[in-house]
C-alpha cells in the first residue's frame, strides 16, 4: 500500500500521474472516505517538495512608516509585490493613499494585492507622447523618438501606428536610455512606421498582469485620468488588464476615468469578477474577450461608459454573467458576438443604456453567439440616443433562450425610446422565448423570412 494514498503502489503511482497532467481535476479524491490527515503539513503538495503550510508572506505597503515598505508611487508597491512572489506567494497589504503610477503595477502569480477601498487609490500619471523618430521593426526591442525629453527608464510605454491596433499594440517598459532612443521590455509586436504616424507615449494599464496564474486583486480604486492621456485599446490595456492570467479574481474594486476600457481579460480562463465598479472610462465597461473560458461576472456595476456595459469579445465561452449592472453607457448594455456561446445571464439590469439592451452582434453561422441563455434579467428604458430594441438578435445567432425576462419603458409619449421588445433579423435561427413579460409597441419583431420557430411567449 501507498503510505500516502492508502491505494495499491500501482493505483497511487497512475492516479499521481494523471494528476501531474491534468487528466484528473485536483479536486477529485484518490480514494472514497479517507478524512483529512491531521499531519498536513507532512503530506507533500503534488508540485511541491513540502507540505501544506498555513501562514504565507505579507508585506504591508504604504505612506506611513510604520509600513514595511513606505513609498508612494508604483516602484514601491512593485517591490512589495515582486518580495512576496519570490516567496512563492503571498498578501501584499496596500495602506491608505494616493499612488502616482508611471507604470502598471504588474501582478505576479499567486499574489493577492489588497486595497482599503476609496482610501488606496492607484492613480495613472499624465503622459508623455512622441511621433517616432526611425521606423519600428517587429521584435525590434528599442525606439527612437522625436520628443524624449519627457520619457524616463523604468516607465510604461505603448508603441503603435495607424495600421497597428489591437493586439498588435505594444505595450512593455522603458529599460534603458541612450540619447533619443530606449530600450523596452518587449519586442514590438507589428512594424510601426512613421510613414504610418508611429506613436508613443506612457499609456499603459493601471494594473496589468501576464502569465500570472492565481493572482488576486482586491479593495483598490483605480483612476485613469483620461483627460491627461491618450486612448489605449482593450485587447492591450484597461484600467485594469489580465493576459493570460487563469485563474485570477477580482473583488471590490472600481475603475473609473480611464482613456480605454474599464476592465479587460483577454485569453485567461476561469476569472472571477465581484462587486467591482467601472464608471465613466472611454470605451468599455467590462470586456472578457479572446478565448476566456468560463468567466464569472457577478454583482458589478458599468455605468456612463462610452461604449458597451459588458462586451463579449471572441470566444467566450461558458460563462456566469449574473446580478450585474448595465446602466446609461454609450452604446449596447451587453453585447455578444464571435463565438460567444453556451453563456447564462441571469438576473442583470440592463437600463438606460443609448442603443439596443443586449445586442446579438451580425456574425455567420460558424461565427455566432449560439446557445447562449437570457434568463430574468431587467431590459429596461434602453435607447437614450435612438429607437432600440430591448433584445435584439442579428446574424445566424441560434439555439438562444429567453425566459422570464421582463421588458419594458416606463417613460411617457416621445421619450419612450425602447419601442421593441425582441428583435430577430433576417438570419437569426431558433429562438426559445418562455414566460417573457414585454411592454412595448411591439412586442416581438420577427424579420425573419422563414421563421423556424415562433418566438411567441409560451
Amino acid at each position: 500500500m501507498s503510505a500516502t494514498t492508502g491505494l495499491p503502489f500501482r493505483h497511487a503511482f497512475l492516479a499521481a500521474v494523471l494528476l501531474a497532467s491534468g487528466a484528473l481535476p485536483s479536486t477529485i479524491p484518490l480514494h472514497a472516505a479517507e478524512p483529512e490527515a491531521a499531519d498536513s503539513a507532512h503530506r507533500q503538495l503534488p508540485r511541491a517538495m513540502h507540505g501544506t503550510m498555513t501562514d504565507r508572506p505579507v508585506v504591508t505597503v504604504g505612506t506611513s512608516p510604520g509600513s514595511d515598505i513606505v513609498g508612494t508611487t508604483q516602484r514601491a508597491l512593485q517591490a512589495a509585490v515582486d518580495y512576496v512572489a519570490q516567496l512563492g506567494g503571498g498578501t501584499v497589504e496596500i495602506g491608505p493613499g494616493d499612488y502616482l503610477m508611471r507604470d502598471s503595477l504588474h501582478l505576479r502569480p499567486h499574489v493577492t494585492v489588497r486595497g482599503q477601498g476609496a482610501a488606496t487609490i492607484l492613480r495613472k500619471a499624465p503622459a508623455a507622447t512622441s511621433a517616432l523618430k526611425l521606423d519600428g521593426d517587429f521584435g525590434e526591442e528599442q525606439v527612437t523618438l522625436e520628443h524624449p525629453e519627457n520619457f524616463a527608464v523604468g516607465d510604461g510605454i505603448a508603441i503603435w501606428d495607424r495600421n497597428a491596433g489591437g493586439f498588435h499594440t505594444t505595450v512593455a517598459r522603458i529599460t534603458g536610455r541612450n540619447g533619443d532612443s530606449f530600450s523596452i521590455s518587449r519586442p514590438l509586436m507589428a512594424d510601426c512606421m512613421v510613414s504610418a504616424g508611429a506613436q508613443a507615449a506612457t499609456v499603459f494599464p493601471v494594473i496589468s498582469g501576464y502569465d500570472a496564474e492565481n493572482a488576486r486583486v482586491e479593495n483598490l480604486t483605480l483612476v485613469g485620468n483620461r483627460a491627461q492621456n491618450p486612448h489605449l485599446n482593450g485587447c492591450r490595456g484597461g484600467g485594469l488588464f489580465l493576459y493570460r492570467c487563469h485563474g485570477a479574481i477580482i473583488r471590490h474594486c472600481t475603475v473609473r476615468e480611464y482613456h480605454g476600457d474599464g476592465f479587460s481579460f483577454q485569453q485567461s480562463n476561469d476569472v472571477q469578477l465581484t462587486d467591482c465598479l467601472s464608471e465613466d472610462n472611454t470605451s468599455l465597461g467590462f470586456h472578457p474577450g479572446s478565448g476566456s473560458q468560463r468567466p464569472v461576472l457577478r454583482d458589478n456595476l458599468a455605468r456612463r461608459n462610452g461604449e458597451d456595459g459588458l462586451f463579449l469579445c471572441w470566444r467566450v465561452k461558458d460563462g456566469i454573467f449574473e446580478r450585474n449592472r448595465l446602466e446609461a453607457n454609450g452604446r449596447f448594455g451587453i453585447s455578444i458576438g464571435h463565438k460567444d456561446t453556451d453563456n447564462l445571464l441571469r438576473g442583470n439590469q440592463v437600463v438606460g443604456n443609448a442603443a439596443d439592451g443586449i445586442f446579438f452582434r451580425d456574425e455567420s453561422e460558424g461565427m455566432a453567439g449560439h446557445r447562449n441563455r437570457l434568463e430574468e434579467n431587467l431590459i429596461e428604458n434602453n435607447g437614450s440616443k435612438d429607437s432600440a430594441a430591448g433584445i435584439r438578435v442579428r446574424g445566424a445567432t441560434r439555439d438562444l433562450v429567453l425566459k422570464n425576462n421582463t421588458i419594458r419603458d416606463t417613460r411617457t409619449g416621445a421619450e419612450q425610446r425602447q419601442t421593441v421588445g425582441i428583435r430577430l433579423e433576417e438570419k437569426a435561427g431558433d429562438i426559445t422565448s418562455e414566460n417573457n413579460r414585454i411592454e412595448a409597441t411591439t412586442p416581438v419583431d420577427d424579420r425573419r423570412s422563414q421563421s423556424p420557430s415562433s418566438p411567441t411567449q409560451r
